[in-house]
């Protein structure tokens, strides 16, 4: 598995309460940009429209040899995501309660050369959870800092 692109800023913002692999629909010239890492998927999101997934503001760069040059605009379109029906409906039945959302986390190939997304089913952290978090990280560190230095021979 070659991981193309995390979303990062959506680990610090979210709960991950349980995670997806899904394909996606895409051009010829968007894996060819993919294969060069150009995409982003920091503020991107999943919603839900006609009962299928779709993934929107993820960004795939315009190949640059490509032979009909595509528009800025078309880097930023909706992606249709692959989900069997039950995974679909199940996943719908989650957002559908409220409080969650569906965030896309990674982008990679598999080893047979496909590209997959990871979608997280997500909760939003309140400004006090992320302190809190940052708190224990700190700590964390700091610990592993003294048995460090306190257990050098």
């Amino acid at each position: 598995m070659k991981i193309i692109t995390q979303n990062k800023k959506a680990l610090f913002d979210y709960t991950v309460l349980d995670t997806v692999e899904a394909g996606i629909v895409l051009t010829g010239d968007e894996v060819k940009s993919l294969r060069k890492g150009q995409a982003n998927l920091t503020g991107s999101f999943v919603v839900v429209h006609n009962g299928q997934l779709q993934m929107i503001n993820a960004y795939i760069a315009p190949y640059s040899h490509a032979f009909q040059k595509p528009s800025e605009e078309l880097s930023r379109r909706n992606r249709q995501l692959l989900l069997h029906r039950r995974q679909i409906s199940r996943l719908i039945g989650e957002v559908s309660r409220g409080g969650v959302t569906l965030v896309p986390l990674k982008l990679y190939f598999t080893d047979k050369g496909l590209v997959k997304v990871e979608v997280a089913l997500c909760k939003h952290k309140k400004a006090h959870q992320r302190r809190e978090e940052s708190r224990e990280r700190d700590i964390e560190r700091e610990t592993r800092r003294e048995l460090r230095g306190k257990y050098d021979y």
